[in-house]
């Protein structure tokens, strides 16, 4: 089944230098449940695009749909989580994982409660009264997570969530982020820089073409291998291939 579909989508920016075309004619389906990685050369639009979807840019061209209803604004459908997690410092955790719901004016029993059940089952709960300087940097983007699926979106818009991490933290987190997502059956599109992480994440990868932004290529990702968690597909022998196939297609376009 179809969750989204963006139809034909063009931006282009107008500025005093003139016109600037960050996506061109750029059509897309994502299937309720799938893990769709965005990868593309720097600056490709890749970032644009996820903001078109959640309703911040207005397209200046082409559609964006959802369980086929058109989205013009911002929508309680879909969550998003940036680089940074941006807890508020003066907030415990468990104040900033119900903030969302306290602007909404949601802070009903059975949202307060699945937060209390999320807290628990993904090892939050002894450090719901700490605030975020006392945590590390995966726990807190942990924390962001939970925020975010506390409104209880359709579809995750992840825009390099564990850039601001070293690598073995981030190797760590992105599998404790993968279980999560999973668990809670999520639609999610997650932009990257990095193809390892694209690979191991993802069902599909896009790969996008250097600004304006098209597509050039769609990967369905498959792995011999029986667990599918992030850290240990990387041990598959599909991996390399798909990191190879990937590689040459961004490599096409480096100037």
């Amino acid at each position: 089944m179809i969750k989204l579909r963006a139809k034909d989508i063009s931006v282009i920016y107008h500025t005093l230098d003139g016109e600037t075309e960050a996506i061109k004619n750029l059509n897309l389906d994502v299937k309720e449940g799938e893990f769709l990685c965005l990868v593309g050369p720097s600056g490709c639009g890749k970032s644009t695009f996820l903001n078109v979807i959640a309703g911040l840019v207005k397209p200046s061209s082409g559609k964006i749909f959802i369980d086929n209803e058109e989205i013009t604004k911002p929508s309680n459908k879909i969550g998003y989580m940036f680089q940074r997690d941006y807890l508020f410092e003066w907030r415990t955790i468990y104040k900033n994982i119900v903030l969302g719901l306290e602007i909404q004016k949601r802070l009903n029993g059975d949202n307060l409660k699945m937060v209390e059940y999320m807290l628990q089952k993904y090892g939050l709960s002894s450090f719901k009264n700490y605030y975020p300087r006392q945590l590390s940097g995966g726990m807190r983007q942990r924390a962001a997570l939970i925020r975010t699926l506390a409104l209880n979106p359709d579809i995750l818009l992840l825009d390099e969530p564990f850039a601001a991490l070293d690598y073995q933290t981030r190797l760590a987190v992105s599998d404790d982020i993968y279980r999560i997502i999973k668990n809670e059956g999520k639609t999610v599109i997650m932009v990257t820089h990095d193809i390892s992480e694209a690979v191991s994440l993802s069902d599909r990868v896009v790969v996008l073409s250097k600004r304006p932004a098209r597509i050039k290529d769609i990967l369905e990702i498959k792995f011999s291998i029986k667990d599918r968690s992030p850290i240990k597909v990387r041990e598959a022998p599909e991996f390399k291939d798909y990191f190879n196939l990937i590689w040459k297609e961004l490599d096409i376009h480096v100037e």
